[in-house]
């Protein structure tokens, strides 16, 4: 008599299998199962995704500081103006996230892929009106920010350059929505991978002419990150208009359809004004430090780099939240949306938790990794010790905002970014950094009271549920 044999798998076996299917990408049915096993699935691919982003930042910011102060000073008060760009693609990511996710929970993947192709005529307008103004007043805007002619002097051209080539960082974020939405998260984790490979590559043999590259300074950094952003939006549209895995794009599809156009900007008004408002209020803060020294810019530069490199990740499990919001909505489980939100919060919490400890004690080592400069090395060491304060309230913030987010409901969390960041955030600055002369301590604390706060009204209002019935 036969006897049938059944292999048992073990606990790092079953680890394994899902680290494998996350990496690669295996569609998966989110709306049903383990929501433990749904969010690792999601979350490690958009974890990656979020720190191959972030590591733009620090490659930049390694390179550009062995060439000095000015330009890294060049970077820090660019990347402050970026963030506008930043806000209107991570806002518009964020309304084509919703909207994807929606139609994918619904089971309507046609009007999914609808969807993402009016994102691409979005980015296409909005790359032309960022692109005309930066290039005609870029070195303006520089100087008006620094306060310092060697600063404008040395780093202009990089201002213009990243000013008028947004396109890509537009794309590339925008794209990714759409993958993230579809729950995709691999290929948009993969486009980030090959856009940092060839910005590594590139970055030194710009900045210092190797080989029969031109030697051209801090510009060699904005041309390196446009070359490798570019690289990676070619693989994200060859994904969407030839692979098709989950949701594929036909030509046809980029005819303006104004009403999914109106929705798309309606849900990325919120999202957009939720970091345009998180935008402006950073740009106060680096102006408050650029009234100090430009030391202190460089060394608050540094050290806001090393904080995005730890955030970013936490925010792609933010990401995976939002997604499975979306999903289980589109579905009709809201029950289910709102259990992943709180268990994606809970381990964000833990994460972060250890961010911050290792930040409180190794901060010098960190900062100094970037520059010997002893004034720049106290002042990111102090910035990274105060802001890894508020870390477990960030961790739980950020993944509530973009789980009301995904939702469908961006009109909420804009509300709490203008209270806490403009009307606690901005004012206590001033207060405790230019009035009562706490200087660049001042505005550090700033950052963790506002931040702390805001994460304690997300709590709030996400219990209250009623991101549950929006329509999107």
């Amino acid at each position: 008599m036969l006897t049938e044999t059944k292999t048992i798998e073990t606990r790092p076996q079953r680890i394994g299998r899902i680290l494998r299917q996350a990496i690669n990408g295996e569609e998966q049915d989110f709306t049903h199962g383990s929501i433990d096993r749904a969010i690792v699935l999601l979350s490690i691919p958009m974890i990656l995704e979020m720190a191959m982003e972030s590591l733009f930042a620090i490659v930049d910011a390694f390179f550009v500081a062995k060439i000095g102060v000015e330009a890294v000073a060049t970077v820090g008060l660019t990347e402050s103006v970026l963030t506008l760009v930043y806000s209107i693609a991570i806002g518009l990511s964020a309304a084509a996230t919703a909207m994807v996710a929606r139609r994918v929970g619904e089971g309507d993947r046609q009007a999914a892929a609808k969807a993402g192709a009016q994102v691409i005529l979005i980015a296409l307008v909005m790359s032309a009106l960022i692109a005309v103004p930066g290039y005609i007043f870029a070195e303006d805007i520089l100087r008006l920010m620094a306060h310092d002619e060697s600063v404008s002097a040395t780093g202009h051209q990089f201002t213009r350059l990243m000013l008028t080539a947004n396109l890509p960082i537009l794309l590339l974020w925008m794209l990714n929505g759409i993958f993230r939405g579809a729950g995709d998260a691999a290929t948009a984790m993969r486009a980030l991978w090959i856009a940092n490979a060839v910005n590594i590559v590139l970055c030194p043999l710009f900045i210092f002419g190797i080989g029969p590259f031109p030697e051209l300074g801090v510009l060699g950094s904005g041309v390196a990150t446009t070359i490798g952003r570019s690289t990676g939006v070619v693989y994200q549209l060859w994904n969407l208009f030839q692979v098709g895995k989950i949701v594929r794009l036909r030509l046809a599809m980029l005819r303006p359809q104004w009403d999914i156009i109106g929705t798309l900007l309606k849900l990325s008004a919120g999202s957009t004004g939720q970091y345009l408002i998180a935008s402006a209020s950073w740009i106060f803060m680096i102006s408050i430090l650029g009234q100090i020294s430009k030391e202190v810019t460089a060394g608050y530069t540094i050290a806001i780099r090393i904080v995005i490199f730890a955030l970013l990740p936490a925010w792609g499990m933010a990401n995976a939240a939002a997604t499975l919001v979306g999903q289980n909505l589109g579905a009709g489980h809201p029950e289910r949306a709102e259990k992943s939100a709180w268990r994606a919060g809970f381990f964000n919490m833990i994460f972060l938790a250890f961010v911050g400890l290792f930040c409180l004690i190794a901060a010098p080592f960190l900062i100094r990794l970037f520059t010997q400069e002893p004034e720049a090395v106290h002042a990111g060491s102090l910035a990274l010790r105060i802001l890894a304060g508020g870390y477990v309230f960030y961790g739980w913030g950020m993944i509530l905002s973009q789980a009301i987010n995904g939702a469908g409901d961006t009109r909420t969390p804009t509300i709490l970014n203008f209270i806490f960041f403009w009307l606690v955030e901005t004012p206590l600055a001033a207060l405790l950094a230019l009035y009562l002369d706490w200087g660049q301590t001042g505005v550090y604390w700033s950052i963790v009271i506002a931040e702390s706060g805001m994460a304690l009204a997300a709590m709030w209002v996400f219990r209250q549920g009623k991101w549950k019935t929006v329509k999107v």
